[in-house]
């Protein structure tokens, strides 16, 4: 049972959903807020995990029930903290609720996405395909309730999905909501978001059609991605068998991201198992500035690939990236540092590793909080009962995120416990 006090937990993805469902267990209430129409965060838009390979689906489904079971945890999405005031123990929190236009009677059936005329570009992949204005991410997501995107939507103008809907769960005249939260402690968990690569200009991203980023590698090789897992390049849907991998695209560079983002080294390993995986004869090479593996599994997981005949590693940073306008290959140039020459190959595509931006670069959350020039929380400057987790301090991968979010959900039961 709950002992009356609450936790609030900004940001659904998985640290933020380790955090409330390990407070909530432990017999504190928690109430999640989360600014996008589903919980999960980045991980949905993962196909596997490093190094063990597994879907994150199955992870998440196992949390999601957790929820679904629990009496001690609420959640809402499409929200946003607005207002934070008071001191550990009596938190008073403002949230500003945006119209979902769909309510709990909807039952995904998906008769108003078939309705609907309007086609927007799909963020859940990273803009490699359309989706409706009336929508769900994927078969997994939850709640599994459909949303209505006001910003493309044509309302009262159209109403097509209010009217195939035979649930009554679309109301177009949904309008935004306040609600305030009293909490004794808070976790913030907003995530991160991956570089622009477009400001990458010598490398071709939303220049060159064949030029992606890692996240959406991710989206292409996910069975409920926009390809049904199979990887082909955007811009005619043939077989990639031969990818470069780009690393350090954006980070280590005082013009960009001055920082390591931690996790690209091993992301595009295992990126190239995907490709290794799905066509026996392909061949990838990756293009680096250091390899960086921390770690005793992920040495180990380093080597494996290494030893692979048809991938080849090479030190040194890639100098321009055009694309050949009769084939839509991409020639890639770059130093061969170790062979002391320099190189030109043509790819039937080429993934660029981004890095992690940390979501409160650029919208930072409403209290009297610290941040490094790149956009990360200062923990040493947080209030009592405010705990950082995560992302939010720094790059880290899933695994040491969860860890995090583990640790300041006890340290948020132990504020509650002082504010009684």
């Amino acid at each position: 049972m709950s002992d009356g006090k609450t936790i609030l937990v900004i940001g659904g993805g998985m640290s933020g959903l380790t955090a409330a469902i390990e407070a909530a267990e432990a017999g504190t209430n928690a109430v999640i807020v989360e600014k996008t129409p589903f919980l999960g965060g980045r991980v949905t838009q993962l196909n596997k995990y490093f190094p063990k390979l597994c879907p994150p689906n199955c992870g998440l489904e196992i949390n999601f029930k957790r929820i679904k079971n629990s009496a001690d945890i609420s959640f809402y999405t499409l929200a946003e903290v607005e207002k934070i005031s008071g001191e550990e123990g009596n938190y008073d929190v403002t949230i500003k609720l945006k119209p979902r236009y769909v309510n709990d009677k909807c039952v995904g059936c998906n008769a108003c996405t078939e309705a609907c005329p309007v086609e927007i570009p799909n963020e859940f992949n990273f803009g490699l395909d359309k989706t409706k204005a009336a929508y769900i991410t994927h078969n997994q997501a939850f709640p599994f309730k459909y949303v209505i995107d006001d910003r493309y939507c044509k309302g009262a103008a159209c109403k097509k999905c209010a009217e195939a809907c035979k649930y009554d769960a679309i109301h177009l005249d949904m309008k935004p909501e306040t609600v305030n939260v009293k909490a004794s402690a808070m976790v913030m968990a907003t995530g991160w978001d991956a570089y622009d690569a477009a400001k990458l200009d010598i490398l071709g991203a939303g220049k060159i059609k064949n030029v992606i980023t890692n996240m959406q590698m991710e989206r292409l090789a996910s069975p409920n991605g926009p390809t049904g897992g199979k990887i082909l390049r955007p811009s005619d849907g043939k077989e990639a068998k031969n990818i470069a991998f780009v690393q350090c695209a954006g980070s280590r560079d005082e013009n960009h991201l001055p920082y390591c983002s931690y996790i690209c080294c091993m992301a595009s390993l295992k990126q190239v198992t995907y490709v290794r995986d799905q066509y026996p004869d392909s061949k990838a090479r990756i293009f680096y500035i250091d390899i960086r593996t921390p770690g005793t599994r992920y040495e180990q997981f380093y080597w494996k690939i290494k030893e692979d005949q048809n991938v080849t590693l090479t030190k040194g940073k890639v100098a321009k990236i055009t694309e050949d306008a009769a084939t839509g290959d991409v020639v890639l140039v770059a130093e061969d540092i170790l062979a002391g020459k320099k190189v030109t190959e043509t790819y039937d595509m080429v993934v660029l590793a981004t890095g992690m931006v940390p979501s409160t670069k650029n919208s930072k959350i409403p209290a009297d909080i610290n941040y490094t020039d790149d956009g990360f929380v200062l923990p040493a400057s947080l209030k009592p009962g405010m705990y950082a987790v995560g992302t939010l301090k720094s790059p880290v991968d899933v695994s040491r995120s969860v860890q995090d979010a583990t640790g300041a959900a006890v340290k948020s039961i132990q504020s509650a416990r002082r504010s009684k």
